[in-house]
């Protein structure tokens, strides 16, 4: 699992833990892809286990992980597994401070993207610190422990599950990790769809700068996903297609998925 932590300096490369198990392990590639919004904005990555073997680093810090739900927890919380397969560390979740309309599924398995405050679990002092009703039998096991307070949180699926089933994310703002496939204009790329028999490319609309990614680069982007209807897209964005792009654009994507993007970062691949 990734954690990214506020640093002043710059982006540093992600470090996962497992090599075997989601590629954990792998530093991201060192080009950043899109611009943050000042330096104070730029992240250092660390797993969970880190986390747990070093709170003190990061007690007080913005952190975002992205990682699937281990267990659901009472109404407004939940679990994330550092590694299922090895027993390492459970991470607690509460969702006390998202503004997303976010609801939680009780599946092992959904992978989620969570942005929030480090801190150490208390009952006596959380429970006046947030709105959360916190009932002792649930949470008696986390105290001590770090959980983080969400602020953000966001389905993640990849780009495969997207395309095979758009329907389930149209509207909603989720973050998805895959491979640049193609760069077609300086706001429009394509991510490649990783499946065992392949399948369609999920289009991607950068509306918040040039992409300076470099095709077959792993990134993670957040954003909401939508239908594509270029009428539409030329309407609400500032294109700069010439005629042959928008023909084949719209002749490739029709009747498929557009990934609008608000933000898009190295990945932990």
């Amino acid at each position: 699992m990734s954690v990214m932590k506020k640093d002043s300096h710059n982006i540093t490369r992600l470090s996962l833990a497992l090599l075997a198990v989601a590629a954990f392990g792998l530093p991201a590639c060192s080009t950043p892809v899109a611009e943050v919004d000042s330096a104070e904005d730029a992240q250092e990555n660390v797993t969970s286990e880190e986390l747990a073997e070093d709170f003190a680093a990061y007690e007080g810090q913005e952190v975002t992980i992205r990682q699937d739900i281990e267990e659901v927890i009472g109404t407004n919380s939940f679990t994330l597994d550092e590694d299922q397969l090895f027993g390492g560390e459970e991470l607690l979740v509460i969702d006390a401070l998202s503004s997303d309309d976010f609801e939680l599924i009780a599946e092992e398995g959904t992978e989620v993207q969570v942005t929030g405050e480090v801190r150490r679990f208390s009952l006596a002092e959380l429970g006046s610190d947030i709105s959360v009703d916190l009932e002792p039998e649930l949470f008696g096991d986390y105290e001590g422990k770090p959980v983080i307070l969400a602020r953000s949180i966001a389905l993640s699926p990849d780009p495969g599950e997207v395309t095979s089933n758009p329907e389930e994310y149209y509207n909603r703002r989720i973050a998805i990790e895959g491979e640049v496939e193609e760069i077609r204009a300086e706001d429009i790329l394509t991510l490649e769809n990783e499946t065992l028999f392949g399948g369609e490319a999920l289009l991607v609309l950068n509306t918040e700068g040039n992409i300076v990614a470099q095709e077959g680069e792993e990134v993670l982007i957040t954003g909401v996903l939508r239908p594509f209807t270029l009428a539409e897209i030329e309407q609400e964005y500032d294109l700069t297609w010439d005629f042959d792009l928008q023909r084949e654009i719209e002749i490739e994507f029709s009747d498929r998925p557009v990934f609008v993007a608000d933000e898009i970062y190295p990945s932990a691949m």
